[in-house]
């Protein structure tokens, strides 16, 4: 056979494959359009007018705080209304091939798949029109089967309207955040004005909206609103929709947002409950599912601790403090019965819509119980354990020593454990967390609630003293697990989530929390923080710290050494009380701000109401708790005789021995007081003998010796 005809041959062969592989492609493509075919919704719907149903939020008690709702708030416009720069701004963030692509973007959907395939993160590079299919035929579960619908549904539409039909559905249909479904909604109801007024900055903020209405509220989140503002402003430039000068002009324009205070009670509650349920269920059926939500408010207690807030926030302006937030919630449950996150919600001076209660802030020495908790956990501290109280250096690897200090330059000398906690004695925190390691305290924090803390390679000695960001909410858990005795309860402000139909889709329901502290070592950290004797060295007896007819009440103040943040947090077996003041741009407050000063007043006027009307409830004593005399200036068993004692709690594999005590030759720093070297015989009269032993951390203390407070930082 010549080579001609083995050629034609060949080509016979493989075109007869081509043809059978095109056939069996065609019918397993008509077999997957057939099957996800048959229940996909009609693409009219989309200018349809069903008549959604509002969605409302109570208190636990039947009171309504908000009702969310997208009808009357869904004003549609046509096209020739939206401006240009609305327009513009739109297409430039969201899908700036609109008016080139058949509705599906094939670079997105690549890289989509990519990520769906290979990361496990469901993704797509959405359109225009797929986002007005998602919106308004279909739910938001991210799973292939849905994103194949989407892309169905996607090319239909495509077919059935024009691209200005499209674009006019998507202004009209998209959801901006709150019950702001549309442009005319979201400009009426962030700006107070038309859609077809709104200038250029106006246009690029509600344009950088519907990605993620949640995350880019100017109401809840107007940090992250402004930055997303400017990354649209900057996409249009990039595009040359504006030039250098539009684009500085509006980067610059100062935002006016327009939002009434009529028909809201606890709006920080509400619009952190509303974010937690848009995550969950999707704007769509949070804002027209006609949803009933039964919260964990008690509107009797917001009340009070609003107003509290406000009034106690006014008498502190002179000292440079501007702001303050406060949350209640009940530690068995978790249940969150009040939360006011900042003085006013519709102040502006202050930009009173930053929920304080879930922002990142320092929380200074109020972070300190969790410390002292996992050290007498472990055993390597007690309660009666001495740390001695004086100037110090620590070495830190690859670093600059670390020399705390304590607030207002005060030592103490030899101090036991519970003075030292409750006192807010900082050197004492700090050689406790060397004990404890940082790597150590940043897991046993974090499995207490301390969701912030990651990365022990970010931190230092100092996370002891409030080095760390932390959020109020996550502080109130940990709080919790001191109050209930060592099980972790995670937050929850939902009872009760009714559809329109009365069907129940999601209720409370107890579930035990997770152990992650011993009860012995809960019990014993309540018992210092209640301890008012114990805390009178810095406080004095009576203090602010003190709920009159109960005593059981345990509390911890924090205030960061820059004078940013100012805490009082403080616990029962029934309720856990956060109080926060300071200003929302982190400047500084007055040096007249202390613990007893800044947000323990707030903190005692709302426990001694919540608590007016109940019983004193004292901690029971775990069964694996002793309580024996100790030596004073040891901690531990006194010896026959020349030691003063007193009464302390232990875990009972932790009962402490006798501290033995010796008479040493030493050297002191007539700088310091301190021990600077020792030695059996003396060489000269430098040299003395005095009384010594080496306290909890390793240190070498001296019980004769002066105590010299510094002339500087060390």
């Amino acid at each position: 056979m010549n080579k001609r005809n083995k050629k034609k041959k060949q080509w016979k062969l493989n075109k007869r494959w081509f043809w059978r592989v095109v056939v069996v492609l065609a019918v397993l493509m008509i077999g997957s359009l057939a099957y996800f075919a048959k229940d996909l919704p009609n693409p009219s719907k989309l200018i349809s007018d069903e008549s959604p149903e509002s969605s409302l939020i109570y208190d636990r008690n039947g009171e309504l705080l908000y009702e969310f709702y997208s009808e009357k708030n869904r004003v549609s416009v046509p096209l020739s209304e939206i401006p240009d720069n609305m327009k513009n701004a739109t297409l430039a963030i969201e899908d700036a091939n609109f008016y080139k692509h058949f509705g599906l973007d094939i670079k997105g959907i690549t890289r989509g798949l990519y990520q769906t395939i290979f990361k496990k993160n469901v993704q797509g590079g959405s359109t225009l029109t797929q986002q007005l299919v998602k919106n308004g035929l279909l739910t938001t579960e991210r799973t292939i089967t849905r994103k194949i619908k989407e892309a169905m549904l996607t090319l239909i539409t495509e077919a059935l309207y024009s691209k200005d039909q499209i674009l006019e559905m998507y202004f009209n249909q998209t959801p901006y955040g709150g019950t702001l479904w549309g442009a005319q909604a979201a400009a009426r109801g962030i700006f107070g004005k038309d859609v077809k007024d709104l200038d250029l900055a106006e246009s690029a903020l509600l344009a950088g909206l519907p990605q993620s209405p949640t995350t880019y509220s100017p109401f809840s989140r107007p940090e992250l609103a402004k930055k997303r503002q400017e990354q649209v402003l900057s996409r249009m430039k990039e595009l040359g929709y504006i030039n250098e000068q539009e684009y500085e002009e509006a980067k610059n324009e100062i935002l006016n947002y327009s939002f009434g205070k009529t028909g809201i009670k606890a709006p920080h509650f509400v619009f952190y409950v509303k974010d937690l349920l848009t995550e969950k269920y999707g704007a769509k059926k949070v804002y027209e599912g006609g949803l009933k939500i039964t919260t964990t408010l008690d509107m009797n207690i917001q009340d009070y601790v609003e107003t509290t807030v406000a009034s106690e926030v006014a008498k502190l302006s002179k000292m440079k403090v501007s702001n303050g937030a406060a949350l209640v919630t009940e530690p068995k449950t978790g249940q969150i019965l009040a939360m006011v996150g900042s003085k006013d919600y519709f102040a502006d001076d202050i930009d009173g819509k930053y929920n304080v209660t879930t922002a990142l802030r320092q929380p200074g020495s109020s972070i300190k119980p969790l410390n002292y908790a996992i050290a007498i956990d472990s055993g390597r501290i007690t309660a009666a354990s001495v740390l001695y109280d004086g100037p110090n250096c620590f070495k830190v690897e690859n670093q600059k020593p670390y020399c705390p200090t304590n607030y207002g330059n005060n030592y103490y000398g030899i101090q036991s454990v519970r003075n030292s906690l409750a006192n807010s004695l900082n050197i004492a925190a700090v050689k406790v967390m060397k004990l404890n390691g940082v790597e150590n305290f940043v897991a046993s924090a974090s499995a207490m609630g301390l969701s912030t803390l990651t990365d022990p390679a970010n931190y230092g000695l100092s996370l002891t003293l409030g080095g760390g960001e932390v959020m109020m909410t996550d502080m109130a858990t940990a709080f919790g697990v001191f109050a209930n005795s060592g099980t972790r309860q995670d937050l929850t402000p939902i009872l009760k989530v009714t559809d329109r139909k009365g069907n129940v889709i999601d209720e409370y329901n107890y579930v035990p929390g997770e152990r992650v502290l011993s009860r012995e070592a809960a019990f014993i950290i309540q018992q210092i923080l209640s301890d008012d004797g114990a805390r009178s060295m810095v406080f004095g007896r009576g203090s602010m710290l003190n709920i009159k007819g109960h005593p059981e009440v345990a509390v911890k103040t924090g205030t960061t050494n820059d004078m940013r943040d100012n805490w009082t947090i403080g616990f029962t077996p029934d309720f856990v009380t956060a109080v926060w003041v300071g200003n929302n741009d982190n400047s500084r407050m007055g040096g007249l701000v202390s613990g007893t000063t800044g947000a323990a007043p707030i903190w005692n006027k709302v426990m001694t109401e919540i608590l007016k009307d109940k019983t004193s409830k004292k901690m029971p004593v775990p069964g694996n708790v002793v309580g024996l005399n100790v030596c004073n200036l040891t901690g531990k068993m006194p010896p026959e005789e020349g030691c003063e004692s007193h009464f302390e709690y232990f875990k009972k594999e932790y009962v402490p021995g006798v501290q033995e005590i010796l008479r040493k030759s030493v050297l002191i720093s007539k700088d310091t007081g301190k021990i600077v070297a020792e030695s059996d015989n003396l060489p000269n009269t430098e040299w003395q003998e005095h009384t010594v032993f080496d306290d909890a951390a390793g240190e070498t203390v001296c019980l004769d010796c002066p105590v010299i407070a510094p002339t500087s930082t060390p």
